[in-house]
């Protein structure tokens, strides 16, 4: 059961999610208003350069201030998406983990590979410790309730470091599913590394949510965090 009351870094070091309730009701039309100018036809558009939405990822933000709790003053959004289901994008995804951090350029670095290309940006997997040390936001712009495609993971996942495909099944079987259900103004915070799926929803409604990668620590070997 992912834990949904106070927050304590302990829990959230073992189960590996958390549920902020209601941490950006006072603030979401402000955000709204900020991710206005974004097409609404893209299932998924990475945010970058975006002056107005980088006051909400900064340390002493209302998004910002979450992931500094877990990760300590340094905590820098290193990648943002924002993902936008609707009837029209009514998709599915198996169980999986995020893999990948995206980089200015490319360096060839021991432990970090494959390299790929989104959106025109290098995009490289990096040793799992480092994404280890990684958290997720999500933050709901709409309520996901059971019919809406929540996000589904398996509480306690991310301390079996980077599963294998051939190793999915039996480690979420071992670890259990949840679902992550949302309330407009809700944050939920995973670790980066947590394995996770979603079902298309079933009664499609808009299900707008803003991704937000942070980390804490420079890259070695001459790579650099692209960031937001």
């Amino acid at each position: 059961m992912v834990p949904m009351g106070e927050f304590s870094a302990a829990t959230f070091a073992r189960e590996g999610a958390h549920r902020f309730h209601s941490a950006l009701v006072s603030s979401l039309p402000i955000l709204e208003d900020a991710l206005k100018d974004f097409p609404r036809d893209h299932a998924g558009i990475r945010i970058r350069e975006c002056p107005t939405v980088r006051p909400f990822l900064a340390g002493d933000g209302p998004i910002g201030s979450i992931a500094t709790r877990t990760l300590g003053k340094d905590a820098r959004p290193v990648r943002a998406i924002l993902f936008d289901k609707s009837a029209a994008n009514n998709w599915s995804l198996g169980w999986h983990q995020d893999r990948t951090i995206r980089v200015k350029e490319r360096r060839d670095v021991a432990g970090f590979g494959p390299w790929t290309k989104k959106a025109g940006a290098h995009h490289v997997a990096p040793p799992a410790d480092l994404l280890s040390r990684m958290v997720t936001l999500r933050v709901h712009l709409d309520d996901v309730p059971a019919e809406n495609g929540p996000l589904l993971i398996a509480p306690g996942s991310h301390l079996y470091g980077r599963v294998s495909e051939s190793e999915l099944e039996a480690v979420v079987e071992k670890c259990g599913t949840a679902t992550c259900l949302a309330e407009a103004g809700d944050v939920w915070l995973y670790s980066t590394l947590i394995l996770h799926a979603s079902a298309a929803a079933s009664r499609p409604a808009r299900r707008r949510v803003l991704q937000v990668d942070y980390a804490a620590e420079p890259l070695p070997g001459g790579l650099e965090w692209l960031g937001v």
